[in-house]
């Protein structure tokens, strides 16, 4: 049986590793990795997702059915910082990938985020009216309304917070991150204020690989993805910490946002009706999430 073929637009980073196993063990992908920065060891080539020649480019030396948008600037706080930045490739850059898909005639699956919400409300579906409180935010609003006008048969699929180990070095991963600074015996600050329900990355993984792949679903539009639940940062912090084995001392709470920082929704609850009646999947609880983690 052909192998079908899929861009992943992000390969370097976090969610990309975990992407890469999932699509391995499947065995049913023709996988090509591109990322911002190239690996030639790593086979992933250079593609600069605000640069509409090189989306183009990439396009056409892979010939891709299937493409999975994960790049982006996800820092919160840089995004502030550097709007103009933040919109070209959060933004401008998920409209390049678009409109390559369009042109092309390949299946998007492209990641969004809880941050498009304003938190003021416990529980957010897919036909709540978004209204984002940070430049992170308004730019994946920007780029969700993009992405559905030039290419109705895409998948957006919003995310709260991703948690699990990347297994390499150089990304964004919470857990290896926290986990050395622990090791180190580096205490870590957690807000109690903000309330996410988490989904953990390799789980993540297997359902953005399923839901464009399988003809059976045939999905378009918007969904949610995360645990059942929601906890606090800092309720995750202890789990995690307990979980690790590390001292409850090494985990600090903070009462208040600190000043200066990009403003962020307190209460980001994805509600995953939707994703559960259309595919039939079911994320269980934070502390399934958690576990799923150290599997």
């Amino acid at each position: 049986m052909d192998k079908q073929r899929l861009l992943v637009i992000g390969a370097n980073g976090f969610l990309g590793s975990h992407v890469l196993e999932a699509a391995k063990s499947a065995g049913k992908f023709d996988v090509h990795l591109a990322d911002r920065s190239a690996s030639k060891d790593a086979g992933i080539e250079e593609l600069d997702i605000a640069n509409a020649a090189s989306v183009e480019s990439a396009f056409q030396h892979t010939s891709p059915a299937m493409v999975l948008l994960l790049a982006a600037i996800s820092d919160i706080d840089k995004c502030e910082s550097a709007p103009q930045l933040a919109f070209a490739v959060n933004a401008q850059g998920a409209e390049n990938v678009a409109n390559a898909c369009a042109r092309h005639n390949a299946k998007l699956l492209f990641t969004s985020t809880a941050a498009v919400f304003d938190g003021a409300q416990h529980g957010y579906s897919e036909e709540d009216q978004p209204n984002p409180l940070s430049v992170y935010g308004k730019t994946k609003v920007w780029a969700e309304e993009a992405v559905s006008k030039l290419l109705p048969s895409a998948i957006t699929l919003r995310i709260a917070l991703v948690v699990g180990f990347a297994g390499k070095g150089g990304t964004n991963a919470m857990l290896d991150n926290i986990a050395a600074r622990w090791k180190s015996g580096v205490p870590v600050t957690f807000p109690t204020y903000e309330l996410r329900n988490p989904i953990d990355a390799a789980t993540l993984a297997g359902v953005m690989l399923r839901m464009i792949s399988d003809p059976n679903l045939a999905l378009h539009g918007l969904y949610h993805v995360g645990a059942s639940d929601s906890i606090s940062r800092y309720e995750l912090g202890i789990r995690l910490a307990r979980r690790l084995g590390v001292s409850p001392d090494l985990v600090r709470a903070l009462d208040t946002a600190i000043p200066g920082r990009a403003p962020r929704g307190a209460d980001h609850f994805l509600l995953t009706n939707r994703i559960q009646t259309d595919c039939g999947i079911e994320f269980g609880t934070s502390t399934h999430v958690i576990e799923r983690c150290f599997e």
